[in-house]
């Protein structure tokens, strides 16, 4: 068996790897050496564009139970995750120019799979292709997609925050504390209640980047940038990004505090958490500045927007990832309408499972839909929604029929029946 895979993102290099583990053939497709889009910045596989963290590990929430799921299934990206970590309280952050190094050099070691340099504009329907493309695709490729799948794509804006040195941060006023853990990892940022009423004035008010070609400006809540909540209001910062609960100095509690994340393992950048932003360059560097303990910043990276792409999933992809009316079409990553990194690469899983069944002729099994995964895919291939919007993982879309004493003891019982039954699960699979 042979696949071609576009796109070596977290979900085609997640996918790659476990096809080539199991001796199938892969061809994997990238462009960006030859041709990056508007938001890529390293030549390597596996580029976090965003943020450079995992999110939580806890098993308290869904994407920590996740990561349990992800252990149990031996992924390959998860494994480079935790080998180039970096320290980020309940958080897991890596240095995302290791992690990325590493993700490419072990995929190039891997004998199953060829790497193509180029853009696999035109598919061949002949063959399994599985497409990972992630949801910055360019024009031509998006007019193949419609081509192979219909015209029932939406798209939503995605933004990044900035990224500071942090040798121009001030030490006097800022302080190192975790909301989590002890390993005070995150730097702090307080401010009083007038200086976050300044900071507001001045963020609602700063220019913005004008979107030329946007029809309209559709935000998904876990990407909003830091004015378009503000502007919704100021308590929505405070509950937010600003918070300052458990993030106390000297045990004495801020009016609101910044955090900022390590973004590298020798411990000199960091970035801007929860500040991803469409204000033009300049109003990043004044309204940040006026931040204290960030007079002095040097940014290497500003905030940027772009526009995501993906598929209206319950009308097109069946419990496989597969699309419908085309057999030999496969979809993986955020154009499927998950969001977020994990949640991208464990999508993968999917997929996996669907042409590892396949090749050894055996019938494939749906995940179980009392896996966080499970839970995932089961919602954005439900036929019953008609208007996909973007989704994280999470324990709302679980369906349980059991009273819990505290939110700590259904938690609990996600997370190991979860485990029970993906155990199950890869018993009937293997």
């Amino acid at each position: 068996m042979e696949v071609n895979i576009i796109g070596a993102g977290l979900a085609g290099c997640e996918l790659a790897f476990q096809l080539a583990k199991h001796n199938i053939k892969v061809n994997l497709y990238e462009k960006k050496k030859i041709n990056k889009n508007e938001i890529q910045k390293l030549e390597t596989f596996a580029e976090l564009v965003c943020s450079n963290t995992f999110r939580s590990k806890s098993i308290q929430n869904a994407v920590g139970i996740l990561k349990k799921e992800l252990e149990l299934l031996d992924s390959f990206i998860l494994k480079c995750a935790y080998e180039t970590a970096i320290p980020s309280d309940d958080a897991l952050a890596v240095d995302r120019k290791e992690f990325s190094n590493l993700v490419e050099k072990l995929i190039r070691e891997q004998k199953n799979i060829t790497v193509f340099e180029e853009e696999l504009v035109k598919i061949d329907n002949t063959k399994i292709n599985i497409i990972c493309s992630g949801p910055l695709i360019s024009d031509e490729f998006r007019a193949e997609i419609n081509t192979l799948v219909g015209k029932q794509k939406l798209f939503y804006l995605d933004a990044s925050a900035p990224i500071i040195k942090k040798d121009s941060i001030d030490f006097n006023i800022a302080y190192f504390n975790s909301r989590h853990s002890n390993d005070n990892s995150y730097i702090c940022l307080p401010l009083n209640e007038k200086e976050f009423d300044k900071f507001y004035c001045n963020l609602i008010e700063a220019k913005k980047v004008t979107l030329k070609d946007f029809e309209t400006e559709i935000f998904f809540q876990g990407c909003q940038p830091i004015e378009q909540i503000a502007i919704s209001s100021k308590k929505n910062l405070l509950k937010g990004p600003l918070s300052p609960n458990h993030l106390e100095k000297n045990d004495i509690k801020p009016y609101a505090v910044i955090q900022l994340r390590k973004d590298d393992a020798i411990d000199t950048l960091y970035n801007m958490v929860g500040f991803q932003t469409n204000l033009t360059w300049s109003e990043q560097k004044r309204v940040f500045q006026t931040i204290p303990g960030l007079k002095n910043a040097e940014f290497v990276r500003y905030g940027v927007m772009h526009k995501n792409f993906y598929l209206n999933s319950p009308k097109i992809l069946n419990k496989k990832l597969q699309v419908m009316r085309n057999k030999n079409i496969y979809f993986a990553g955020q154009i499927t309408g998950v969001e977020g990194y994990i949640e991208s690469f464990a999508s993968a899983f999917i997929v996996f499972f669907a042409l590892y069944c396949h090749n050894k002729g055996k019938k494939f099994i749906a995940f179980p839909k009392e896996t966080i995964l499970g839970s995932l895919i089961e919602y954005i291939t439900n036929p019953k929604i008609k208007k996909l919007k973007p989704m994280k993982a999470n324990l709302g879309i679980i369906n349980i029929d059991k009273q819990f004493s505290t939110k700590e003891e259904k938690n609990e019982f996600i997370y190991k029946n979860s485990i029970k039954n993906l155990e199950e699960y890869l018993k009937k699979i293997f």
